[in-house]
């Protein structure tokens, strides 16, 4: 490879196996730290992203996430974690893994190592130059994540990534490249951890700031949260109380008659 792959680098803590707990965890602690100093330095480069995810979410686009392992589990995490969170529709935001869903709780040898079988499994979903396509491979070498982007790139589809090593082939097909450079593992190549953890933050940021600018939040709740349990209903009724400064038997009420926050408070400021 042309470049410096920093997630295969050496650790820079040795002999782990002789070290205490509490040394352990301090390591680890550490250098979780530094992967989120790394996510501040990309800042600059996930703004862009996000801005062009709204624009292709608003004209009715859908967002894909596209990994293997790790990454790829982290992104079908973040994808089914929008329908509740915020009332899309479970299609509007998609997590692939490659292998299928079966490899959400399974190794699936190889599966990672086919480049033509992630545009497959977009395929089914008819993707379109409507959408955009975040492919997330820690090593940013991943075939099935490469191959993914690269068509994706040819059938007019933007495309972003997020990846832990700089100039990868990854970001090379990448529209919207974000690198986040956490350096080497504190277990050399357990990319599940530093690299995970920066994944997952930059997931985070992705999907909240598209959704709180399409709409989706009012000051800062969650106002077409899904009310699938009571720890979600007891805070819709709070939202509902505090918003438009009702008891809590009315909210009660509002919430009974609409199953959504929007809806009520909708309902009640229009009566």
């Amino acid at each position: 490879m042309g470049f410096n792959k920093i997630t295969e680098a050496d650790s820079k803590h040795n002999n782990l196996e002789q070290k205490s707990i509490s040394d352990l965890l301090q390591g680890m602690h550490q250098e979780d730290q530094n992967a989120v100093q790394a996510v501040g330095k990309a800042l600059p480069q996930i703004e862009p992203l996000i801005e062009r995810v709204i624009h292709q979410l608003k004209k009715g686009g859908r967002l894909f996430y596209i990994g293997a392992g790790t990454s790829g589990r982290l992104g079908v995490l973040d994808a089914s974690e929008c329908p509740p969170t915020f009332g899309t529709p479970p299609e509007k935001v998609i997590g692939l893994i490659a292998g299928g869903d079966h490899a959400l709780r399974n190794s699936i040898e190889n599966a990672e190592d086919d480049s033509e079988q992630a545009w497959k499994d977009l395929s089914k979903h008819q993707i379109n130059s409507n959408d955009i396509l975040i492919g997330i491979a820690a090593s940013g070498t991943t075939p099935y994540v490469v191959g993914g982007l690269k068509k994706g790139q040819g059938n007019d589809i933007p495309t972003g990534c997020i990846t832990s090593n700089m100039g990868t082939p990854l970001a090379a097909v990448s529209d919207f490249p974000i690198e986040v450079v956490v350096g080497p593992e504190f277990l050399t190549g357990s990319s599940r951890m530093k690299a995970g953890t920066a994944q997952k933050l930059i997931l985070n940021m992705i999907t909240t700031a598209s959704m709180i600018h399409l709409g989706h939040v009012k000051g800062n709740k969650m106002i077409d949260m899904k009310l699938s349990n009571d720890k979600l209903t007891e805070r819709a009724e709070r939202i509902i109380m505090s918003e438009l400064k009702i008891s809590s038997s009315e909210a009660k009420d509002l919430l009974k008659t609409h199953h959504n926050v929007r809806s009520a408070i909708k309902a009640h400021s229009e009566s």
